[in-house]
């Protein structure tokens, strides 16, 4: 979605019409009536980081649906400043009200469906990832990406931090979990730690 082709996702438990939306990148309102015809209903909208193209429809689909947004606890001075979220460069600024503020390997409980915050600093200083341990699937936002990783200098970014987040958080994961990045297509830890040179 948007001007860089970020990936907004929904989760869902099989058989089940109450869903979990990751970065609504754009679009806020497309988004929620795209949902509503297909028959689902947001129940949360949770953040991997702030930087506007991951936030950009996040108020609109936020209002239509009446839901709570969340986010890491350090990710708050982006959400709130729209020249550390980088839209300010783009001339379109936003910022983003979260509801709750998560902290480091919080667990939520939504709908059925549990989800870890694995807080991965680096990208940014808030940059986290969320897990579902049981079905095996992180949502890595732009920490992880396939063959690569999240560029650092924008406001807030740190290559060493990444490095760390990297080895010390994900690289530990079992290796048949499935990553979600924030752009480009799927991939696993397992291919992470045999091909991307940032995680070797």
């Amino acid at each position: 979605m948007g001007s860089v082709q970020t990936n907004c996702y929904f989760v869902y438990e099989e058989g089940k019409k109450k869903i979990l939306v990751f970065d609504p990148a754009d679009g806020g309102a497309h988004l929620y009536q795209t949902f509503k015809e297909k028959g689902f209903e947001v129940a949360a909208i949770l953040l991997t980081h702030a930087h506007f193209d991951h936030i950009s429809g996040c108020n609109e689909l936020r209002k239509l649906a009446g839901v709570k947004v969340y986010a890491w606890e350090k990710e708050q001075p982006l959400c709130d400043d729209p020249a550390l979220n980088v839209s300010e460069m783009t001339g379109r600024p936003v910022t983003v009200t979260v509801d709750e503020y998560l902290k480091e390997g919080a667990v939520l409980q939504i709908e059925g469906m549990e989800v870890k915050l694995i807080g991965t600093p680096g990208h940014t200083q808030g940059s986290c990832c969320f897990y579902f341990e049981k079905e095996g699937i992180l949502i890595s936002g732009d920490t992880l990406f396939e063959g690569s990783v999240g560029r650092t200098d924008f406001p807030t970014g740190s290559g060493a931090v990444l490095s760390r987040s990297l080895k010390e958080k994900l690289m530990c994961l079992p290796e048949e979990v499935k990553v979600y990045p924030g752009h480009g297509g799927f991939t696993t830890i397992g291919e992470e730690k045999r091909y991307n040179p940032f995680c070797a």
